[in-house]
């Protein structure tokens, strides 16, 4: 892992995207952050807290991003490449219920809190009560750059550029290409998780601040109309070795879905040199298209995942 040239504090954190905050470092390519994140809650969850939190809780607070970070060098048009090197997760999160998120909100409406105090290296499994054990997955809920549209945007729902896209895939080792829209590209990365399904149904995922640690790079005049990435190889069970990944993001999962699957085609088309329709035929035979998000309206993330090794 290459040394961190500079470090981000958690706070250097904003709780919207907008193009106008300025930014707290300034890099060229090829350089490495370590971010400092704090939890979703933006601090108002402690080891300590109850349910009763929720009853003064800020929703204007939640999901603080770490940066924006300026890029030198980046164009509206380019693709900022952001290498995820290493996390370092804290041991401690937290998971809850909270009224009137969720895709069920409606039957669940009461307050519910659940702390996680887990082994930071992951030799050990996060324990749910007596019921389950929980391999610890750390990565970014939230990672994006600046809209080009003046601001200020909520931080909840992801957007073209990236954002709050909650893919659990996006471990150690990936490689996330996002489509720059502003000069600098405007950076910010925040949300971490030690944990979490497809979908984060109830909401929220094993909430957790820890450190990250990142490299960028540049491809100049790249069209790239959603975010995709390269994933590293995992256990058989969570992903099929190393994955090219392509993403549909907005408020129709039919569209999501076709512009995931219609960035996969455009990718092995230029990666293994496949025609449009032998592509398309390969995703229904050896694809897997899944929902990563579906929570943080008015934006739902789809992701569309192709496994390399059968590409020999």
């Amino acid at each position: 892992m290459k040394p961190a040239a500079y470090t981000i504090h958690h706070s250097h954190c904003h709780f919207c995207w907008d193009r106008s905050i300025a930014p707290v470092q300034k890099i060229a390519p090829g350089e490495t952050i370590k971010f400092e994140i704090m939890d979703a809650s933006g601090g108002q969850i402690s080891p300590n807290s109850s349910a009763d939190v929720f009853a003064n809780y800020n929703s204007d607070r939640v999901n603080p991003v770490n940066g924006p970070v300026y890029v030198d060098g980046a164009e509206p048009g380019d693709v900022l490449v952001v290498r995820l090197e290493h996390y370092a997760p804290s041991g401690w999160g937290w998971t809850a219920n909270i009224p009137g998120f969720g895709l069920l909100a409606d039957d669940f409406t009461e307050a519910h809190l659940l702390h996680w105090n887990y082994d930071a290296t992951g030799k050990t499994p996060l324990l749910f009560g007596t019921n389950a054990q929980i391999p610890l997955q750390p990565f970014a809920g939230t990672i994006g750059v600046a809209p080009a549209e003046p601001g200020p945007h909520s931080i909840i729902p992801p957007r073209r550029v990236g954002g709050n896209m909650d893919i659990r895939d996006l471990v150690a080792g990936s490689v996330l290409y996002l489509p720059v829209e502003v000069t600098g590209a405007l950076f910010s990365i925040g949300d971490t998780h030690a944990a979490q399904g497809d979908g984060e149904v109830c909401g929220t995922a094993i909430e957790s601040p820890m450190d990250v640690v990142v490299t960028f790079d540049l491809i100049k005049a790249r069209k790239l109309a959603m975010p995709m990435a390269e994933l590293p190889e995992r256990d058989a069970t969570l992903a099929r070795g190393k994955c090219w990944m392509t993403s549909g993001i907005g408020p129709d999962l039919m569209a999501a879905s076709q512009s995931a699957v219609s960035g996969m085609i455009d990718l092995l088309g230029r990666e293994v040199q496949l025609d449009p329709v032998a592509a398309y035929m390969l995703c229904s035979v050896a694809g897997d298209l899944r929902i990563s998000q579906i929570v943080d309206a008015p934006n739902w993330t789809v992701t569309f995942h192709m496994p390399q090794t059968i590409f020999g």
